[in-house]
């Protein structure tokens, strides 16, 4: 009969757009993008761009535009004025804060009189870490990564070692190419041993090129013997083993085969006393579409029909050995897993309610060209006559315009003002009811004036939700920069980066800044007070102004500082001492 199908999944908060779900078997509209029709697209994987496609459309204010496209001939005239772009930017900047900083715990005491050699090496870690961020500006991959996050619900981080330049390169990848391969009984939380990223190349007449598919793989393995680059008869670039001179495979050097497993181990830098027996292979290869037949999905494409791409240093990418046992992706997810492993959009809740206020938008704009221009109506006025064509010509409503009527006539002037007022009104409501159910409240959208505000316990009390949101997104995130700065740290070892040595490595963390501004004057007066009485220690208090927003890079030496100049006989303005710091 042609019943639609209740569909519950990670993106049904869409379902409510016929271009979503109103197709046979619940697949998106076509308009979200041709794409979505490619044979090798998994299933699986259809809806969750056919979301990403709507969200986009929803940040460039172009959700009307998606919507005529569709079919609705009337959202060609929505008005869109980049709502949905403030409440993804007001969220993007209250989760990462004023700053980001990379922190190794242990590395605060490696300035102190008794610092240990743990305490030692953990700041230079830290120091290495953040020389690394800062040569391949970090910051600014973490904004372009944490928007699509916050937008889609995804982000995607790639490491990748550059033999080039001897660092680890660090790249942001649009979450729309990422296909995880899951096991069928897999927790959907675990790491997974195969990823993909891919996508269409579409065809380019004036290079006479067909239109493609690339795709990039990275997969966990057993350790297989050593492999070379090779041009086989027909030209094409592969990889075949190596061969000694009895005629054995070849190993890699340090690796070791074992008679009893029949199995191959290697020993990573980081663990040099628990040999491994996984590696990572990566294979970079395109298919004409042609060669595609129909049933061949992503994770099944013929190797036959494939044409592998090359390395800076010539190496060919057919399941090369990177020497590491982790897939080097990252994938930011924008909320906790509840057993999906896609995140969910910071729009998701709002979508309707952002329709709404396109919608009211729309009618406003409607009401006031007439209320700028009212509709006026004559009777017993004399219409000009167009002696071309016999026929009245349109009256004319200018400033200074006098007209003259007959007895009896007189002008009507439709007055729409209260319904532009009502529906300005009506534009208000919905935002604030928006703003309500993302949890982000009017102040921080920067629609309050502060005034307005009875006190500061008021202030702190409208920023409860806000509190809640960020610390779950930063929750969320938390071990996937520790994950990623464990990376970092080991690709440098399996690099022989000369400054990396070898060994295990230091749990790091992304440490983000204040998302809320602080009353620093009120701060500082409770930091002066409470370390003068003895109740905070200067290690405390001068923590409490870092929080707080002043310039004190490090906490060790803004309190050496201080001490160097009470020692010196130098005072603050007040002429009152400070307690001396603990050591």
């Amino acid at each position: 009969m042609g019943l639609r199908t209740l569909i519950t999944d990670a993106w049904s908060w869409l379902n409510y757009k016929p271009i979503m779900a109103s197709t046979h078997g619940g697949r998106p509209h076509r308009v979200l993008a041709p794409e979505l029709q490619a044979t090798w697209l998994p299933d699986e994987a259809v809806r969750r761009l056919a979301a990403y496609k709507v969200l986009a459309a929803y940040d460039s204010n172009q959700a009307g535009e998606l919507a005529a496209l569709a079919g609705n001939e009337q959202a060609a005239e929505r008005r869109e004025f980049g709502d949905p772009s403030t409440f993804v930017d007001t969220t993007l900047a209250h989760l990462l804060g004023t700053s980001q900083q990379i922190i190794v715990p242990g590395a605060e005491h490696a300035r102190d009189d008794d610092a240990t050699p743990e305490a030692v090496a953990a700041a230079e870690a830290q120091q290495r870490l953040r020389d690394w961020a800062e040569a391949e500006l970090l910051p600014l991959r973490i904004q372009a990564t944490e928007r699509k996050a916050v937008l889609l619900g995804d982000g995607l981080y790639l490491l990748a070692w550059d033999p080039a330049i001897g660092r680890v390169r660090l790249k942001s990848h649009d979450p729309g190419f990422y296909f995880p391969v899951f096991e069928d009984d897999a927790d959907p939380g675990d790491y997974p041993n195969r990823v993909h990223l891919a996508w269409e190349i579409p065809e380019d007449p004036k290079r006479n090129l067909k239109a493609r598919v690339r795709r990039i793989t990275y997969e966990l393995g057993s350790i297989s013997p050593a492999t070379r680059s090779y041009i086989d008869q027909e030209g094409r670039a592969t990889r075949r083993p190596v061969q000694d001179d009895s005629g054995n495979y070849a190993l890699e050097v340090g690796d070791r085969f074992i008679p009893e497993t029949g199995q191959v181990e290697r020993v990573y830098p980081w663990a040099s006393d628990k040999p491994s027996r996984t590696t990572c292979y990566l294979t970079d290869a395109e298919w004409f579409l042609d060669d595609l037949r129909h049933g061949q999905t992503l994770d099944d494409l013929p190797l036959d029909k494939a044409r592998f791409r090359t390395r800076s240093d010539d190496e060919v990418l057919h399941r090369l050995d990177l020497r590491i046992d982790f897939i080097p992706l990252i994938h930011i997810g924008n909320t906790v897993s509840d057993g999906e492993h896609f995140g969910q959009s910071s729009l998701a809740k709002v979508m309707q309610a952002l329709d709404e206020l396109a919608e009211t938008d729309t009618d406003s704009a409607r009401a006031s060209a007439t209320t700028g221009a009212p509709i006026i109506g004559l009777a017993g006025a004399r219409a000009e006559v167009d002696r071309a064509t016999g026929r009245p010509r349109p009256l004319a409503v200018e400033p200074g315009t006098v007209f003259q009527l007959a007895d009896g006539g007189r002008m009507d002037v439709l007055d729409t003002s209260r319904q532009l007022a009502e529906l300005r009104a009506r534009v208000e409501e919905i935002r604030d009811r928006a703003a309500v159910n993302a949890r982000l409240p009017a102040v921080s959208l920067g629609t309050v004036d502060p005034s307005d505000v009875p006190s500061g316990y008021a202030l702190q009390l409208s920023l409860g939700p806000l509190d809640s949101l960020v610390d779950s997104m930063r929750l969320a995130r938390a071990h996937k920069y520790a994950l990623l700065f464990k990376m970092v740290q080991r690709m440098h070892q399996a690099g022989h980066a000369p400054e990396w040595p070898t060994g295990p490595h230091f749990p790091a963390r992304l440490v983000f800044g204040p998302h809320t501004p602080a009353d620093r004057t009120s701060v500082l007066d409770d930091v002066v007070k409470g370390v003068t009485a003895g109740v905070l220690s200067l290690e405390t208090g001068i923590r409490m102004l870092q929080e707080a927003g002043y310039p004190i890079p490090e906490v060790k030496e803004e309190v050496q500082r201080i001490l160097t100049r009470m020692g010196n006989g130098e005072r603050g303005g007040s002429g009152g001492r400070l307690p001396t710091a603990s050591k």
